[in-house]
């Protein structure tokens, strides 16, 4: 069977997927979790959440995308499985049923600054590694930062 090959040397490979990973993992389950959020909330702010899960969805999404492929690009398979989701996550999960617009705010802000810290430690990891996967960590990073400046402010 054909493999990818990567110029990384067996130790930068190791140190870049594993930040790699950790990334899919955590814009994965932010995925799920703004979409989970998104369907269920009510209260006062439901409709500007509403959309701005949607935001958050979408970036979590195509960045998990960046990332899988960076990997791949590297020479590593990402692994976005369920079970490795379930297994690997740091982030705390909501309750099933109808989330308060507060606690979503709260918990969205609390989900947000933990994946972020997570991405400045990956960010600081690749730097010799792998320049071209912290340039990507950059970005996200720094888009993410945003949506948790945008919801920190509804509190």
């Amino acid at each position: 069977m054909a493999s990818i090959t990567s110029l990384l040397s067996a130790e930068d490979k190791k140190v870049t997927a594993e930040a790699l990973q950790g990334s899919l993992v955590d814009l994965l389950d932010l995925s799920l979790l703004g979409k989970q959020a998104h369907w269920n909330i009510i209260g006062r702010s439901f409709r500007s959440l509403h959309l701005q899960l949607d935001e958050i969805v979408s970036l979590a999404r195509d960045s998990a995308d960046s990332v899988a492929e960076r990997a791949v690009a590297v020479g590593v398979n990402p692994d976005g499985r369920a079970r490795t989701l379930a297994e690997h996550t740091h982030l705390h999960q909501f309750e099933p049923g109808y989330l308060d617009d507060g606690k979503v705010i709260a918990a969205m802000t609390d989900i947000l600054e933990s994946i972020v810290r997570r991405m400045r430690e990956r960010i600081e990891v690749t730097e010799k590694p792998d320049p071209v996967s912290q340039d990507l960590l950059i970005g996200i990073c720094r888009e993410l930062e945003k949506q948790h400046w945008m919801i920190q402010a509804q509190r």
